[in-house]
C-alpha cells in the first residue's frame, strides 16, 4: 500500500464534507513540496473553483476548473488512487454547467445559480 503525505489524507474528508477552503490549504501544503506534481495542483485549481462558485465569483470558477481540467489530463486515468475518469468527467459536466455570461453574483444570490453536480472522491488502492 502507498503511503501519501497525512495532508492528502485529510483532503479526502474535507472535500466530502465540503470543506473546498480546507481542502485548497491541505492540497498547497503538499503542493510547495512538490511543485512538479501538477496532478496536485489540477486538484487544488478544481477544489477552489467550487470555493469560488459557492461564493459568486463565477468568472473565477470557470477559469479554475479549466486549468484543474489541463492539468489533471496527462496523468489519467488514475493517479495517486484517484479515479481521474471520474473526475476528468465532473470537470467536464462542471464547464457545461458554469454560466458563460456571468462573472460574479452578490452572495445573497448565489442559491440562483445551477447547482454544480456532486463528486465523492475516493481514495483506491493503486
Amino acid at each position: 500500500m502507498v503511503i501519501y503525505p497525512e495532508e492528502y489524507y485529510e483532503f479526502f474528508v474535507s472535500f466530502n464534507e465540503g470543506d473546498y477552503y480546507t481542502c485548497h490549504d491541505l492540497l498547497e501544503e503538499i503542493w510547495m513540496t512538490d511543485k512538479e506534481n501538477y496532478f496536485l495542483k489540477g486538484l487544488l485549481q478544481m477544489t477552489v473553483a467550487i470555493y469560488h462558485y459557492e461564493y459568486g465569483n463565477v468568472k473565477g470558477a470557470r477559469l479554475m476548473m479549466q486549468a484543474g481540467y489541463v492539468y489533471i489530463q496527462k496523468y489519467r486515468p488514475k493517479f495517486w488512487g484517484v479515479n481521474l475518469e471520474m473526475v476528468n468527467e465532473f470537470i467536464e459536466r462542471c464547464l457545461v454547467i458554469l454560466p458563460k455570461e456571468i462573472d460574479r453574483v452578490p452572495y445573497e444570490e448565489v442559491p440562483q445559480l445551477p447547482n454544480l453536480p456532486t463528486l465523492i472522491l475516493l481514495l483506491e488502492d493503486d
